[in-house]
């Protein structure tokens, strides 16, 4: 395991209880029991607030932990493009990913993708564009 998950996992700024959301989403992971739930506000198509609680592993809470701290404050068309990009990563490895989000999804990582795409699974649910893992 790289340092830089550890380091990642760490910031748990967004791991709280949200009571004040609009958007809200529960996954679970059926391999091996891992969930995750993603708890947004967001007013005007802006992310102004997400949370996420979970019972996961430390590449689960790493995803969580950076999809949420680089999601915060972002336009909803922006999230949908990242995921876009993030999901063809996901069912091809050949495309480049980059960005922040290079930091956890890459090659190093494949062996674990299902730990750390659960977020991002979540916080598709969430948003209810999780039809973007269908095409």
């Amino acid at each position: 395991m790289e340092l830089n998950i550890l380091k990642i996992a760490s910031d748990t700024s967004h791991n709280k209880i949200l009571n004040n959301f609009t958007h809200r989403a529960y996954k679970k992971n059926p391999m091996c029991g891992d969930y995750i739930i993603f708890k947004i506000y967001m007013k005007k198509q802006i992310i102004e607030d997400i949370s996420y609680e979970t019972k996961s592993c430390i590449y689960c809470q790493a995803s969580a932990s950076l999809i949420s701290k680089h999601f915060l404050k972002k336009k909803l068309v922006y999230v949908v493009k990242v995921i876009k990009l993030t999901n063809q990563y996901y069912k091809n490895h050949d495309i480049e990913i980059s960005g922040v989000m290079k930091k956890i999804f890459n090659k190093k990582n494949l062996k674990r993708k299902e730990c750390i795409y659960l977020p991002i699974k979540a916080l598709s649910g969430a948003l209810k564009i999780e039809n973007l893992f269908n095409q």
